[in-house]
């Protein structure tokens, strides 16, 4: 049965070594025939969720005027998220944030889902992106009925393409078709 994947790419470089491993979830995940679709969180305006709390007074409806309506029906419609950043100081970076911030509108309804995150950094041990994986994992703890179904961590990887030809690589492919 096909599911619908949705890709968030908190890479700010298109072709960035997160980018890659998302292109390559994809690539698995299509061979599987699942419906797959990438958004670029670099491409969106998505403001910073100002804790005004109109949303929560206004039937979950945000006041601000940017693209995360449409990016939150995205979550709420697909089957599976994947999640990908790359790792900025041992954390994910602004662009994740901000998104997982601005959820809060309607975290509620981002539930019976399949989640993979993906980080990448320059660090070559996977033990110093576990501060990322738990920030992540303070979003999902929110979540109703949602499973962390894998991680791929892209690790030495500080130059554009320094990604290529990895384990990781293969490991973002093969997760993408065991969906």
């Amino acid at each position: 049965m096909s599911k619908k994947v949705l890709v968030l790419s908190g890479s700010p470089r298109k072709g960035g070594n997160s980018d890659l491993l998302c292109d390559q979830f994809i690539l698995g995940a299509k061979e599987m025939g699942n419906q797959t679709e990438k958004i670029f969180l670099r491409n969106k305006e998505i403001n910073y969720c100002l804790a005004c709390d109109i949303c929560k007074n206004n039937d979950d409806i945000c006041d601000q005027d940017d693209d995360m309506v449409e990016v939150l029906n995205k979550m709420i419609e697909a089957d599976v998220i994947v999640m990908a950043t790359p790792v900025y100081f041992y954390t994910m970076n602004a662009q994740m944030k901000t998104l997982i911030d601005r959820t809060y509108s309607r975290y509620t309804e981002i539930n019976n889902k399949d989640i993979y995150f993906i980080l990448t950094a320059a660090v070559s041990r996977k033990d110093a992106l576990e501060r990322t994986v738990e920030g992540f994992r303070g979003f999902t703890s929110v979540l109703d009925n949602v499973n962390e179904m894998g991680i791929i961590y892209g690790t030495s990887a500080w130059n554009i393409g320094d990604i290529k030809d990895t384990k990781a690589m293969t490991e973002a492919y093969e997760m993408g078709k065991s969906i």
